[in-house]
This record gives structure tokens, C-alpha cells and sequence, in this order.
């Protein structure tokens, strides 16, 4: 079920209702947050919520034996059943014909000829989200920071939660699964936080994200029709489409869930107005981020020992975040260009030089501020090239032609509105940058600033209604 859907707008309330007036009952709350999860994700394909039911089930069980097991070679027995069934059906569904396909494509370079077929493999919506949700609960519990549940409808509903169950935030299980334990109330300000931050969410997907991939789908797909210049406008476009798509998801999801009493993680902040990558990657898909830097990344080691071990930990942590994304050599590329673009910094010990907000008390950036926002952004911009393009041939075909005399001709398409629309957005999450998200209600008494409020949101639900693409146009992240 899509978020921008009829299907949710009808699904959304009658949940609403139903789960407040079960508000005196925690355990039937639960029940119902799991049935209605279920009927949200099993809209698409009934058939994969067997394979998440069978997750669940693994999960649970593996935290309930991990909790009564004490020798520590049994314990990481069931640590790995958990790692195993879990990465297992990841790597079927979403990364077999890719493996199949290049081991091929290897044996066939050396000359011998192999045939085979692909598997017709229907991805899973979500599976890269709920997979590396569950993960974190195996593994706190492994590691003795988060006790099992008994529970397992809370647990079933932990894993399922539908309003980020398809495209994140990937909550870890210390922070959202205590939640389904507290007795919730219905709380008037929150509700209305929610709905501010939900309607600032379809303004990211339905006005700037839809719009935009008309003509980056168009560039993109016809890309050896156009010029160096508008192959630069397309790479841009796509920069905003991701973004707007990706953390306009996670407003909905974290708006949606304050309707239910519960608070999920930041998962984007600003990311376009950080000044060098590495405050780029603090600021992108956090909860993506933070999840192999607890996960995988310190366990490696982090940023402590040679440096040839430091280099080879960032490299593993870019190229897999890559990977996580997809089953394509140019995801893998879009990594390594990150890593590539990341390793100065953390060599130099400049990794966290900007961990404070950009402009703190002024209301523009100094120049070298700007120049190091526009720097990253280029970079960024860069690398989404390879993350749209359909192959890495593709990615180089278009940069090739950048970096022709065809970069400074006029553009063959030029959607003004769109890049009004584009402009005003950034103005908004400028001027908003120190808040949650860009529409978040500041309490005041100055009459102008409500009044202005007012106006903003009038806006941005009108830019909604109006500008938004005519249909409804799947997530991004839906693939991943």
C-alpha cells in the first residue's frame, strides 16, 4: 500500500479509530497495530507475508534461547542461525540472479560457455528495512544490551510496524520494540506535530520528488539525445528527486507514527547543506548509517589501528552500503566513490570538524561555508549519477558527455517550475534548518510568525493539491 494512495488515505483513519478505542488496552492496541501491519504490507503480495511471518517467528525464538543459553560457543550458534536466515533470504530474493549472472559472465571472459536461466525472483518490498531491523534485536540481545521479549504479538508488531515497515527509519529494537510496552495516551500535540510533519512529507515525494522524475526518467532514459548541459540538469533534478522521495517516506512514516503515540528516529537532516561528506553521511539516512557504523564498522575496528586497516574499514562499509542498495555494479560504484570521497577526511582526522549547524545564529552561511556546501553538493551530485544510471557503461556514457563541448550549449529542456518549486523548498528547509523538519510548529506569541505559519502551511497543502504529478508513483527505496 502506497502512502500516496487512496488505498492509505481510506486505510489510515479507520486504523486510527480503531486503535484509540482500544486506548484503555495495551495488548489489544498491539493486536491491532500487528493486523493492521499485515493488511498494509500484504496489499502489495499477500504471499511475502509468510516470509516476513517466518522472520519473525526465527527471531523470536533465537532471542528467547539466547536469554536461557549461557555457554558462549551456543550463543553465537544462535546468533548465527538468526544472521544466516535472515542475510539468506536477503541474498536469495534480492542478490541470486546477480551472483548467477556474473559468475557467468566470469567463466565466460576465460572462454568456457556456460548456459543457465535466471529465476523470475520477485522482490520483496521492505526486505532490506525489516531484515536489518530484526538483525538488531538478535544481536543487542546477543550482546546482553537488550533483553528478549516474551511477548511475541509486541515482537510481531516491532518487526512489522507498518508506518516504516516498507522504507525505514530501521529503528533498532533498544529504542522501538519498549515502546509497545508503555501504555499509550492520546497525546492532541503530538497528533497535530504528526499531521504538520506527514503533509511536509507528501510536499517532499508528491510535489518536488514526482515532478522531477518526469524529466530525470525522460533525461535518463534518452540520455544519448541530449547535451552535457541537460545531462547536468537531469543529475541535478535526480539529486532532489531521491532526496525528496526518500526523506519525504520518512516524514510520513515519523508523522504517522506520532498519530499512534509512538516516536521514531531522525532519519534525514538537511544532508544538502552539509560542507563536506563526511557531515553529508551524518545528515543522510541515518538510520541506514548508524546501523553499519554499530553493526559492521566498529566491529571491523572503526577508525582505530593502521591505516591500512582504517582504509580497508571504510572501504567495506561503502561498498556494502552500496550493495544494500541494490543488486547493480553502479550501486557498488556509488559506494566507492563515497568512500573514496570520505577517506581524506578521516585521514587528516577532519571527519568531524562539522558536527555543529551550518550558520548557528546567522541567517546565511559565511563564504567558505558556501563554498564547501556547494563543493559537497557537487560531489553528492556526482555520484548519483552511477546510483540512476542503468549500468556503469550507462554512468560513463553520460559523464563523457558532461565533459564534452556540449556542456556549454543551452538547455534542450528547461522545466521552470519545477525549479521555482525546487528553489522554494530549499528556502523553506533553509530557514527551518535547526528544527525536526522543514514545517514543524514553533511555539511563539508573535502574531506575525503565526500568521506566517499559517500561510506556509495553507501553501504547502495547496502545492500538494495542485502540483503533485496526477498519479501515484511508487518510492524509490521500494526497490531496495
Amino acid at each position: 500500500m502506497l502512502f500516496n494512495s487512496i488505498d492509505f488515505a481510506v486505510f489510515l483513519p479507520i486504523c486510527f479509530i480503531i486503535y484509540w478505542l482500544f486506548r484503555k488496552h495495551l495488548r489489544l492496541q498491539n493486536v491491532w497495530i500487528l493486523i493492521a501491519s499485515y493488511v498494509f504490507y500484504g496489499w502489495w503480495d499477500w504471499r511475502f507475508l509468510f516470509l516476513i511471518f517466518f522472520s519473525t517467528v526465527v527471531d523470536y525464538f533465537v532471542g528467547q534461547r539466547l536469554m536461557n543459553r549461557k555457554s558462549e560457543k551456543g550463543r553465537k550458534h544462535l546468533l548465527y542461525i538468526s544472521v544466516f536466515v535472515n542475510i539468506g533470504l536477503l541474498g536469495f530474493f534480492k542478490y541470486f540472479n546477480f551472483f548467477l549472472d556474473n559468475f557467468v559472465t566470469a567463466f565466460t571472459f576465460f572462454g568456457a560457455k556456460i548456459t543457465h536461466s535466471s529465476l523470475n525472483i520477485i522482490l520483496p518490498v521492505g526486505i532490506s528495512f525489516y531484515t536489518f531491523q530484526t538483525l538488531s534485536y538478535t544481536i543487542d540481545v546477543y550482546k546482553k544490551k537488550l533483553d528478549a521479549t516474551r511477548d511475541f504479538v509486541a515482537f510481531a508488531a516491532f518487526v512489522s510496524f507498518f508506518p516504516q515497515l516498507v522504507a525505514g527509519p530501521i529503528e533498532r529494537a533498544k529504542h522501538l520494540l519498549p515502546q509497545f510496552f508503555n501504555h499509550r495516551k492520546f497525546n492532541k500535540v503530538l497528533a497535530k506535530d504528526g499531521l504538520r510533519q506527514m503533509l511536509w512529507g507528501f510536499f517532499k515525494k508528491m510535489v518536488i520528488a514526482d515532478n522531477c522524475a518526469i524529466y530525470v526518467n525522460d533525461i535518463f532514459n534518452n540520455s544519448s539525445d541530449y547535451s552535457g548541459s541537460t545531462l547536468v540538469l537531469g543529475a541535478f533534478l535526480f539529486a532532489f528527486q531521491i532526496y525528496g522521495d526518500f526523506s519525504g517516506y520518512s516524514d510520513i512514516a515519523i508523522g504517522t507514527s506520532r498519530l499512534f503515540g509512538f516516536d521514531l528516529m531522525k532519519n534525514f537532516n538537511f544532508p544538502y547543506f552539509s560542507r563536506d561528506i563526511a557531515e553529508f553521511w551524518r545528515r543522510w539516512h541515518i538510520s541506514l548509517s548508524t546501523w553499519f557504523r554499530d553493526y559492521l564498522y566498529i566491529p571491523l575496528g572503526g577508525s582505530k589501528g593502521s591505516r591500512s586497516r582504517i582504509v580497508r574499514n571504510v572501504f567495506i562499509i561503502f561498498l556494502v552500503s552500496g550493495f544494500w542498495h541494490g543488486a547493480n555494479w553502479t550501486f557498488i560504484v556509488w559506494g566507492f566513490l563515497n568512500a573514496l570521497y570520505f577517506l581524506p577526511l578521516l585521514l587528516t582526522n577532519k571527519n568531524r570538524k562539522h558536527i555543529h549547524g551550518i550558520a548557528e545564529a546567522k541567517m546565511f552561511p559565511s563564504f567558505r561555508e558556501g563554498v564547501g556546501m556547494l563543493f559537497t553538493f557537487g560531489l553528492t551530485v556526482f555520484a548519483w549519477i552511477f546510483f540512476r544510471a542503468d549500468s556503469i557503461g550507462h554512468a560513463f556514457q553520460i559523464i563523457s558527455e558532461i565533459l564534452s563541448q556540449s556542456l556549454f550549449v543551452s538547455f534542450e529542456i528547461l522545466p521552470s517550475g519545477v525549479l521555482i518549486l525546487i528553489l522554494i523548498f530549499v528556502i523553506i528547509e533553509w530557514f527551518n534548518r535547526h528544527r525536526e523538519y522543514g514545517l514543524e510548529y514553533s511555539q511563539t506569541t508573535n502574531r506575525v510568525k503565526k500568521i506566517g505559519d499559517i500561510v506556509l502551511v495553507s501553501f504547502v497543502f495547496w502545492a500538494v493539491v495542485v502540483w503533485h504529478a496526477n498519479k501515484e508513483v511508487e518510492f524509490i527505496y521500494f526497490q531496495f
